[in-house]
């Protein structure tokens, strides 16, 4: 599961990156370290025409208070469960087949050690600073257009850590997972066997403001 990442590059080096017109880049703001329920960088394709422009993180899930029966500010479904993205039911199956899209990122970042003690431990490739993983991405009335990281079984590197990270699509198949068919898509979903950049920080593990302390994924 991922519950923060980084994107430590400009707009424009993103769509220099992805091949984005110039054009097409939408104007927005986004943070560096992004979180559920914080903008992020995303880019999706329309007729094979590719698209720069922010979207929250994580789709609306709505849930009434136990107590009174009221409605609860909605949670962040910010990652997809690879075994159902097709199963029809779950928030993710219509996006999965029609909206797919690129999130840019440089890298990812897990808890790592005791309950109360836990630091972050960032992921990457060693070969690249900005990369793509999958996302899909459809509009909503809480939060306009937003999206969810799809996730897979961690790679044997991130064992110790996790059991789940992002899908990792390298440059050849950034079209094949935006513009390809649904079985094209699938094909990629898959854990990466490439070797990771890992880095242990000192950095303290904790809840930021707006973001949930776990990942929400069903």
């Amino acid at each position: 599961m991922c519950n923060r990442y980084q994107n430590k590059a400009m707009s424009a080096e993103v769509a220099d990156h992805f091949r984005v017109a110039p054009q097409n880049v939408m104007q927005f703001n986004v943070p560096t370290e992004v979180y559920p329920k914080y903008p992020g960088m995303v880019i999706r394709a329309t007729e094979g025409v590719r698209y720069l422009q922010a979207m929250t993180w994580g789709f609306p899930r709505h849930a009434t208070s136990k107590k009174t029966g009221k409605p609860l500010k909605p949670t962040a479904v910010n990652n997809a469960r690879d075994d159902r993205l097709l199963h029809p039911g779950w928030p993710w199956k219509e996006s999965f087949e029609q909206r797919r899209c690129l999130i840019p990122l440089t890298g990812w970042a897990e808890a790592e050690g005791p309950p109360g003690q836990m630091t972050c431990t960032w992921y990457s490739l060693p070969d690249t600073e900005l990369f793509a993983v999958g996302g899909i991405w459809r509009s909503t009335d809480e939060w306009g257009d937003s999206y969810s990281m799809v996730m897979v079984d961690g790679c044997e590197q991130m064992s110790d850590v996790h059991d789940r990270m992002p899908v990792i699509l390298r440059p050849h198949n950034w079209d094949q997972w935006t513009s390809g068919t649904v079985a094209d898509a699938k094909q990629l979903v898959s854990t990466c066997g490439d070797k990771l950049d890992i880095n242990r920080t000192p950095e303290l593990w904790f809840q930021r403001k707006g973001a949930t302390s776990a990942p929400t994924l069903i």
